[in-house]
């Protein structure tokens, strides 16, 4: 028998975001998109190189996530590289952007997914590690691996 699915779809996951940051709490989010940016993400064409959330206005939006342009669209494509509004409930909106005025705190993009046909990102709430402590989760996973390996 087939395993039962939850109805998501992975699109792209950010692996550097939880080599570089310490992830302390995360939340799914929806997407404000256009059509041929809605169609390029069933592509799979998205970037999160250094994608982060900044709380604009009291409105959480995206930033520098590249969303490829659709070949197929007409000529009122997308940009690339525009400010995506998320869509969040107020109260994770307060929430969440009084914490990142801590200080060390910032929010960035983990992976995105759809879910029952609609894109949604998954945000964490992350502390920048430093160089020693990405080094040490290095040897440690590499220890991990080792250890099922002989098992």
């Amino acid at each position: 028998m087939k395993p039962k699915s939850d109805g998501t779809r992975l699109i792209a996951q950010n692996k550097k975001a939880r080599h570089e940051y310490e992830i302390l709490e995360t939340l799914e989010a929806g997407l404000a998109l256009m059509g041929s940016e809605v169609k390029s993400l069933r592509d799979g064409k998205v970037s999160f190189k250094d994608g982060y959330v900044r709380f604009t206005g009291g409105d959480p939006v995206l930033v520098g996530v590249h969303i490829a342009p659709y070949a197929h669209a007409v000529h009122t494509g997308h940009e690339p590289e525009r400010p995506r509004k998320l869509l969040l409930h107020r109260h994770q909106i307060d929430a969440w952007s009084a914490k990142t005025a801590q200080k060390g705190l910032t929010v960035v993009p983990l992976k995105m997914y759809w879910k029952a046909g609609r894109a949604k990102v998954e945000i964490g709430l992350a502390r920048g590690k430093k160089y020693h402590d990405q080094r040490e989760d290095l040897k440690r996973r590499a220890m991990d691996r080792d250890l099922a390996r002989e098992m």
